[in-house]
């Protein structure tokens, strides 16, 4: 509450672009509640420089394992990738390049390239084979990123004030006396 309280003058800024390409950085805090067990899982989707979607919720279940609990954010990241292609085509907004999703996990990135199913990923084969399937038809890229690189951190670690502020406004959040004249092209 002291940090809303405190932000209220910030605002999120858009910017006009002339060739759009989708970007989402996903993560997960595996096992995060101390009474469910249940990790909470994030995404931030960019239009171009501008976010434009952003989700951090618990999971509905209890995940086995990090990879897990990473590959299941990113499955959320690139539903709603899916969708916002659909809708910018419906809009004919044309994204020609597929859409690249960052993840900080290189289990969950192997998971989502390799074509061979493994026994140990079972309980998560629905989920594989959905980002699996967008990866084949390149709808979608997983690419790692290193975590000091993991815009989507904000949403579910305590970060230092430093990474913090820079994080927050790699997300395009600025004070409201940038944004009052409206959408900024940039």
């Amino acid at each position: 509450l002291r940090y809303v309280r405190g932000s209220a003058q910030k605002g999120l800024q858009v910017r006009r672009s002339t060739s759009p390409t989708l970007v989402a950085y996903s993560d997960a805090d595996w096992a995060g509640c101390l009474d469910t067990r249940r990790s909470t899982s994030c995404f931030c989707v960019f239009i171009s420089d501008s976010l434009i979607s952003w989700s951090s919720k618990r999971q509905a279940i209890v995940s086995r394992s990090n990879a897990e609990a990473e590959y299941r954010g990113m499955v959320n990241a690139t539903a709603e990738c899916c969708w916002l292609r659909h809708l910018l085509g419906e809009l004919h907004v044309n994204v020609d390049k597929a859409t690249i999703v960052y993840c900080d996990n290189v289990s969950a990135v192997y998971l989502s390239e390799n074509p061979v199913h493994h026994g140990r990923t079972k309980h998560v084969e629905l989920d594989v084979h959905f980002v699996r399937e967008k990866v084949a038809v390149c709808a979608i890229r997983v690419v790692h990123v290193p975590t000091q690189q993991q815009l989507a951190d904000i949403m579910t670690k305590g970060l230092p004030r430093a990474q913090f502020e820079v994080f927050r406004s790699s997300l395009c959040i600025v004070d409201d006396a940038q944004t009052v004249r409206g959408c900024q092209s940039g």
